[in-house]
């Protein structure tokens, strides 16, 4: 099987989405019965998507090759006496130093709206005066570019004089918006490992110039797992949000995710419990509610866990559609874009 045939369909999203064959990236090849082995050549300077082209040249190759075939991946950096290459390790909070609260926007499980609520969250703290970012860790499920209409956008890597490489975030509805989803290919599936997603993860957040802001918003991936211990060990993170619905099964794992931030190891303040999806609201029927999940679980749970809960967040056609087209709720003045209004005053006021 053609190997360099293959890695032709890895692009770099930094140059134009030309292929690392074209640019000159692939290195030797070695190809054994059951075993390929990949060189992929850098510059000596900082290359802030190292990782991520490691990443999807090992996903392209894990797509194509026989299944049980060994995938190696090496990396390999000009040894010229200058800036020593990428490594996490080295990357400082400097970036951070001028962001008031950093909190994670958490959930128990999948499915509850997390990202909708920490998309909607963010836009509406802007609308309140604040300065914002969020940076989407959501690594398997990256949703942000699809929900903030900044699809295929590309970050601008700026190299400094010290050989420091800086990404700029995207700006747009007044909040700085950072996610793995602008360096991946539409479709494409980022097959890695917890510690290969957690080390690109921290670079993601810790090489962005976020500037002054009140707020750093990063939506987590659902669950309770090692990304989540190593963003809290490695990035200063305030506090969390939990997202739930009503739903028992749902309330369930919430318990887990609250269990997780106030463990000794981790040790990091709840701010409170959002109930999305508390009720289901008919367009044409604006002061009906429908409890098709169950009533006030959120606000007995958040009661239970001695949690404040800082908003419930209705079912509304409009937000599903407003996500889907690029155009968060909470850029406008309709009663569901209030409840998220009325969520960013109450964690305002809490942080």
């Amino acid at each position: 099987m053609d190997i360099a045939k293959i890695l032709e369909t890895v692009l770099h999203p930094g140059k134009e989405d030309r292929s690392i064959v074209e640019l000159g990236m692939v290195g030797p090849i070695k190809q054994e019965l059951g075993r390929v082995e990949v060189t992929l050549l850098f510059p000596s300077r900082r290359e802030p998507l190292a990782k991520y082209l490691s990443g999807s040249v090992r996903a392209a190759l894990y797509r194509e090759l026989p299944a049980g075939t060994e995938i190696v991946v090496n990396s390999k950096f000009d040894e010229a006496p200058k800036p020593k290459k990428p490594n996490v390790n080295d990357l400082t909070l400097d970036e951070l130093n001028n962001v008031r609260h950093i909190i994670g926007i958490a959930s128990g499980k999948g499915g509850v709206g997390k990202s909708t609520v920490a998309v909607n969250l963010a836009v509406a703290l802007a609308r309140l005066g604040y300065k914002v970012g969020l940076a989407d860790a959501d690594v398997y499920g990256p949703s942000v570019p699809i929900m903030t209409g900044t699809e295929g956008a590309v970050p601008e890597a700026i190299e400094e004089e010290e050989g420091k490489t800086i990404i700029m975030p995207i700006e747009k509805y007044g909040v700085k918006w950072m996610s793995i989803g602008y360096f991946a290919q539409a479709g494409q599936a980022l097959i890695w490992r917890g510690p290969m997603a957690c080390n690109a993860l921290k670079q993601m957040i810790l090489q962005v110039r976020w500037g002054v802001l009140d707020f750093l918003l990063i939506d987590m991936p659902p669950g309770t797992g090692d990304i989540h211990i190593s963003l809290i060990n490695d990035i200063p993170v305030e506090g969390a949000v939990i997202v739930t619905t009503p739903q028992p099964v749902a309330l369930a794992d919430v318990e887990k995710g609250v269990d997780m931030f106030r463990t000794e190891k981790v040790n990091r303040k709840i701010f409170g419990l959002v109930e999305n999806m508390a009720w289901f609201t008919p367009e044409e029927l604006p002061q009906n509610k429908y409890y098709i999940f169950g009533r006030d679980g959120g606000v007995k749970m958040a009661s239970s866990l001695n949690i404040p809960l800082l908003g419930q967040i209705p079912i509304v056609q409009s937000i599903r559609e407003c996500g889907d087209n690029g155009e968060p709720i909470a850029l406008s003045s309709r009663p569901d874009a209030l409840a998220f209004l009325g969520l960013a005053q109450s964690l305002a006021d809490i942080a």
